[in-house]
């Protein structure tokens, strides 16, 4: 049994209004076993889509290999937009040592509602999936009914959003809703999923050379950059 664990800690900064919320990055990364071209920070697998598809909406101009250049490059956007990234997985175990969010068991969370107290000002979280098993929506529900809390759906249209109340902080701040969108996964394997999206399909017999990408694109971009 392989024990993975989440080789980075949350990065949230003072005054963020978003997080990204996925579950863990490949096993390799906690091995520090990198691939080519991979950035040693959240969401750094080169085979990951995230950061291409920030890097078209923003015109950041990223690299892409495993220097401190390139981490630093991705913390200083999220400094200058104010968004945060707290993944809802702390370790997992896995059978097989893989990427699958299928394969993750014994799962432990990470404490996102106590992060969300210590950090008034965010008022959003970017799923980066939906509710399928073991994706970051469906184990955030499992988060919020540890604590007799559930999310309620403000658009069941994807990329679904939904909104919960935070209940009052020990430290006097009051209850506070937040929304959460959750995104096609930035996945190569979420891209069967994305073609069977029926805004997808109209945009694809609209334009051949439309991609899967540039659906993702289209559709981080409103949340991205509100």
């Amino acid at each position: 049994m392989f024990i993975h664990n989440h080789p980075f800690p949350p990065f949230i900064l003072e005054g963020a209004t978003r997080l990204i919320v996925g579950t863990l990055p490949p096993p390799r990364f906690s091995m520090g076993e990198l691939k080519k071209g991979d950035v040693n920070f959240c969401y750094g697998s080169i085979d990951g889509q995230l950061w291409p598809v920030l890097d078209k909406i923003f015109g950041l101009d990223l690299k892409f290999e495993t220097t401190p250049e390139a981490v630093e490059q991705r913390k200083a956007f999220l400094r200058m937009h104010k968004i945060g990234i707290c993944d809802i997985v702390e370790s997992c175990e896995r059978q097989k040592i893989d990427a699958s969010d299928l394969g993750m068991q014994n799962v432990k969370y990470r404490d996102v509602l106590g992060y969300l107290q210590k950090h008034p000002t965010v008022k959003t979280l970017l799923f980066t999936g939906g509710n399928s098993k073991n994706g970051p929506e469906y184990f955030f529900r499992r988060h919020l009914k540890m604590h007799d809390m559930k999310l309620e759906v403000l658009s069941d249209e994807v990329p679904r959003i939904h909104r919960f109340t935070l209940p009052h902080a020990a430290n006097g701040k009051p209850p506070r809703s937040i929304k959460t969108v959750s995104l096609t996964a930035p996945s190569g394997s979420a891209n069967r999923a994305v073609g069977s999206i029926p805004l997808y399909k109209e945009m694809k017999r609209k334009n051949p050379g439309f991609t899967t990408i540039d659906f993702r694109v289209m559709q981080y971009s409103k949340h991205f950059l509100e």
